[in-house]
């Protein structure tokens, strides 16, 4: 919706600048989308003179002129009658866009060079004399711009305005509005006609045969029209809201509905057969052909305007070309209705046709604006088309509209608002805008308002609507900001919560990132899994309505949708990923009830193990990265009695066996960390190794202490010692390092793995195991003679636990 400054001015005064008006309206509930000039695109015409004139060399109707405009002195062919030397005239300078669209460029006429433009009024937009260049007085200063010249300034307001707005949809909705921004009387145009003699009624009819699509419909016929181009004036306010002029009756049809918000529609009284109107909706398989010259299908529900034989026009949508004003028209009938807006917004929906009428109509008009608009229209074109009004009215109104009266509390207005507003304040903000007021009888407490919206406001329906246009009126930046009271005291977040953040920050640092799978995945996931068919996992939860094959079950795994990630990433080229996802997998271990929710975390990486640089050389990533991540992990998450050992190889169902283990947190499975079996990667089509760990997230939690444990840092310095021993293949690192501990010695602080080596010299069934034992005293500085016997001590218990043997 567009809106200029000056025309808003007719109906209001406007003593507001345009920068703050478009504020106030935003503020009060009409958002301005811009705020433009609209002499802008004459900033390029400058005020010049005439100062030298040549014929044309090649036209005898041309004319060469030397014109004058301040520093411009430039050279322009001319062919205008009333060209002369020393006359003041619009220069255009190449570049200038003029109301048509045309841009001027400089170029040659018939072998001279026009480095500019002489305009007439009516190239300029500022006129429609189009017979010679436009004269300007000889006191402007010459290269003046032609809007600072003639003091050419008129602001256009263009609004977004929301579906519930229809009263706003028109000029005088526009300026009611800044009436009660500015307090300043609103003046309506002169509405009245006098109807003391009805002669339509022998001429004319209307018949309504449809009331729950049309519940009103008026007409008014005019005679001895002439048909030609509109005044000035009328074409200058349409085009300054984006309307193409056409001719004066339809001209004054379209500024009508763009003053109002009443769609009109004008036919030719001499083109409707029996010169009657009936108001119906079509007939299946009905055809129509609209002004645009289309032709449309009908169906049963849309409403049709026909004469007495064949439809004239889509109610409310578009007139047909079979009644369209013509050059030879003299008669005119004015139609102006009431449509019910769900009728109009189906038929122009299906007919994928809309329009300013059906826009208006569809949203919902002034159901007693009908008879105002259509006066307006029938006395503007006696005065501008030489028309004579017949007198009398025709105004079919089968389903009259009920006026609506709304009880609104003042207290309860303030309680939602935010605001202390007395009765009598509610009851002058509602007046502004034409609601009418009035104190509830019998309310001794002085607190209820009896409200009737006007009839133009048919978004108003309940007591909270009222309350808005309250707050819209006093102005949303008067209500003070308040806060809800909330209790000082706040509870810590649940365990799960805080746990799940904590390892997601950790995750990070580690360099993975967290990835978000659908909880839908492809029934024969377990299948490419290589689950057991005993597995629990294979107790599915079925989706009743898929969104796709692959998207059939609940998922009992999460591995699925990362291996689907990892897949696609490939398929893009990014080979290293470090991901992972905490996330529930559902079991239906029980049909009649709800499947069980487990949450998982579950971690992968895959491609190298640093990202690629200059300086190294890419190494990929092993089971001992993916193990290390889960061992730090748990570790700082401050898990005790942690131990990672080998997994059986039945039990590995998609990980390798050999490259896999069971994460167990005093002897109780927590989870498990591996390669993926190579088999379980070619059935998602991953074409390279992955690795994993996977973690039951809700037997972790219980197994995290809320407490925190310190020490003081050590003193004095620590003693290393080298352990080596001979064990069989089968026996494991970290059984070793559980009997060092076991022993429970006061001096020994760490242990770590130096060596694992199998070959020769090794017999053939065992291997060698380096480990580090770091001893420390929190009393003294250890000597070597200190050291000597518990290491002695350790070495021997280790070999007789482990059958070892100790090297040569």
């Amino acid at each position: 919706m567009k809106v200029s400054i000056s025309w808003l001015n007719d109906y209001t005064p406007i003593k507001m600048d345009a920068a703050d008006l478009a504020d106030a309206l935003t503020m009060a509930g009409l958002e301005v989308e811009s705020v433009s000039e609209r002499y802008a695109y004459l900033n390029s015409v400058l005020v010049g003179r005439i100062d030298e004139i040549d014929p044309h060399p090649k036209a005898e109707k041309l004319k060469l002129c030397r014109v004058s405009a301040g520093d411009h002195r430039l050279s322009v062919v001319c062919g205008a009658p009333n060209v002369k030397r020393g006359m003041f005239a619009p220069l255009a300078l190449p570049g200038t866009v003029f109301p048509d669209g045309s841009k001027l460029e400089k170029t040659a006429i018939r072998g001279q060079t026009s480095e500019g433009m002489l305009c007439s009024d009516a190239e300029l937009g500022l006129g429609t004399d189009k017979s010679g260049i436009m004269v300007l007085d000889s006191s402007l200063k010459l290269g003046d711009r032609l809007p600072a010249a003639l003091d050419l300034s008129d602001a256009l307001l263009e609004f977004d305005l929301t579906p519930n707005r229809p009263d706003c949809l028109c000029v005088i909705g526009i300026a009611r509005e800044i009436a009660a921004i500015q307090h300043t009387p609103l003046n309506y145009p002169d509405y009245s006609l006098d109807d003391s003699q009805s002669e339509i009624s022998r001429l004319t009819s209307v018949k309504i045969e449809a009331p729950d699509h049309c519940p009103r419909y008026a007409a008014r016929l005019v005679v001895n029209i002439k048909i030609e181009p509109s005044a000035f004036w009328l074409q200058d306010r349409l085009l300054s809201v984006g309307l193409r002029p056409i001719n004066n009756i339809v001209d004054i049809t379209n500024f009508v509905m763009m003053e109002t918000g009443q769609p009109l529609h004008a036919f030719d009284f001499d083109r409707l057969a029996e010169n009657r109107i009936v108001v119906r909706t079509a007939d299946a398989g009905e055809t129509f052909v609209t002004l645009d010259q289309k032709e449309r299908p009908l169906s049963p529900e849309m409403l049709m305007i026909c004469d007495g034989q064949k439809p004239v026009a889509i109610g409310g949508v578009m007139g047909g070309l079979n009644s369209e004003i013509e050059s030879d028209t003299t008669r005119v009938l004015i139609e102006s209705a009431y449509f019910e807006p769900s009728s109009i917004r189906r038929t122009s929906k299906q007919l994928a046709l809309s329009t300013d009428a059906s826009y208006r109509f569809e949203r919902g008009v002034d159901p007693n604006g009908t008879v105002a608009a259509l006066n307006r229209s029938a006395k503007l074109m006696v005065e501008i088309c030489g028309g004579k009004l017949i007198s009398g009215l025709i105004d079919e109104h089968p389903k009259p509209q009920k006026s609506k009266q709304l009880v609104l509390s003042t207290r309860h207005t303030n309680r939602l608002l935010g605001t202390k507003l007395n009765r009598n304040d509610i009851g002058d903000l509602l007046k502004s805008i034409e609601f009418s007021v009035e104190a509830q009888p019998g309310d001794n407490d002085k607190d209820q308002l009896v409200v009737q919206p006007p009839f133009f406001r048919v978004d108003i329906t309940r007591p909270e609507d009222l309350m808005e246009e309250v707050a819209r009126r006093f102005g949303y930046n008067n209500i003070p900001t308040t806060y809800p009271l909330m209790p000082a005291d706040a509870r810590s977040p649940a365990k799960e919560i805080d746990l799940r953040n904590r390892i997601k920050n950790l995750m990070v640092g580690f360099g993975f990132t967290e990835a978000i799978t659908y909880s839908f995945i492809d029934n024969l996931a377990c299948n490419r899994l290589r689950l057991k068919t005993d597995d629990e996992r294979r107790m599915l939860v079925n989706i009743l309505n898929p969104l796709t094959e692959d998207q059939a079950v609940m998922r009992t795994s999460i591995l699925p949708g990362l291996l689907d990630t990892v897949r696609y990433n490939s398929a893009q080229q990014i080979r290293r990923l470090k991901l992972f996802e905490i996330g529930k997998i559902f079991i239906h271990k029980n049909p009649d009830n709800l499947p069980q929710e487990i949450e998982m975390l579950v971690g992968l990486w895959t491609g190298a193990r640093h990202e690629p640089s200059w300086h190294t050389t890419e190494i990929l990533c092993d089971f001992y990265d993916i193990k290390g991540v889960a061992e730090e992990l748990l570790r700082a998450l401050k898990l005790d009695k942690l131990k990672f050992t080998r997994l059986p190889d039945e039990s590995c169902n998609y990980t390798r066996p050999g490259c896999s283990a069971q994460i167990l947190v005093d002897k109780s499975p927590l989870g498990i960390v591996g390669e993926i079996h190579p088999e379980v990667l070619k059935n998602f089509d991953v074409k390279q190794t992955a690795y994993i760990f996977e973690i039951n997230f809700n037997r972790l939690v219980p197994l995290i202490s809320g407490k925190t444990s310190v020490k003081p840092i050590p003193k004095f310095p620590a003693v290393f010692r080298d352990i080596t021993i001979y064990v069989k293949k089968s026996i494991e690192t970290q059984d070793i390092f559980e009997k060092i501990q076991n022993l429970n010695e006061e001096l020994v602080e760490s242990l770590q793995l130096l060596d694992v080596f199998k070959g020769d010299p090794i017999p053939a069934d065992k291997k060698s195991i380096s480990i580090r034992v770091t001893y420390r005293s929190p009393n003294k500085t250890l000597e070597d003679e200190d050291v000597h016997d518990l290491h002695k001590s350790i070495t021997d218990r280790l070999v007789k636990a482990f059958d070892a043997s100790l090297p040569a």
